[in-house]
């Protein structure tokens, strides 16, 4: 049972518009509300396309437009976007590009051991001041251990932490959402992700080794 005036945000997740992803956008919407999560952040890989579709069959739940970049140095997640942000420039200019839209940078699974293209430390420990959110719990994540260091992290440094199931299949969407109030833009979204409670179950060890 949530708290009156409060929400389910999922702040990473993917359609069949990710290339490691079938999910068609209808069947992503109805298992969006049968989750009963209120927000979700469509987040494909390099493209902004599904999160588009997706908000045009929206049914009770709404949409932050977002894109997972693939940067020359690891993945960073866009919010809050009106254009794709292209792939395969350099961090920096990645969050440039991002803030030039007015959005919200975060950075996905910082200290996975299962995947090959997060942002690396060395990146991290330089551009953290730059970042506006960090992943504190994403739903698969293959060791517990390492959601737990990157709220360590976002911690130790006062960023607000997002919650993702990083759904690339229906099953995987309520797996993780935080629960927050609701907000009307960036400023109050931040706000909003810093008082939030993360509620969030990992899947099996075969799924969890799988994600990439």
């Amino acid at each position: 049972m949530r708290e009156p005036g409060r929400i389910r945000l999922d702040g990473h997740t993917h359609t069949e518009h990710s290339p490691d992803s079938d999910t068609p956008v209808a069947e992503q919407a109805r298992a969006i509300s049968a989750a009963g999560l209120d927000v979700v952040c469509a987040t494909d890989h390099n493209t902004i396309e599904g999160g588009l579709r997706l908000r045009e069959v929206a049914g009770g739940f709404r949409v932050l437009i977002g894109e997972e970049v693939s940067t020359r140095e690891g993945e960073l997640i866009g919010l809050f976007l009106e254009r794709p942000i292209e792939p395969g420039l350099s961090a920096e200019e990645t969050i440039a590009r991002i803030h030039e839209q007015g959005g919200v940078v975060s950075v996905p699974h910082p200290f996975s051991h299962n995947r090959i293209h997060h942002l690396r430390r060395e990146t991290l420990d330089r551009l953290w001041p730059q970042i506006d959110a960090i992943e504190i719990f994403n739903a698969r994540e293959a060791f517990a251990a390492d959601n737990r260091k990157a709220a360590a992290f976002a911690k130790e440094r006062g960023i607000p932490g997002t919650v993702g199931s990083d759904a690339h299949r229906t099953v995987d969407l309520g797996r993780a959402y935080l629960e927050c109030a609701d907000f009307t833009d960036t400023e109050s979204f931040l706000e909003a992700i810093r008082g939030g409670v993360v509620h969030g179950r990992l899947p099996s060890w075969f799924t969890r080794l799988m994600a990439r």
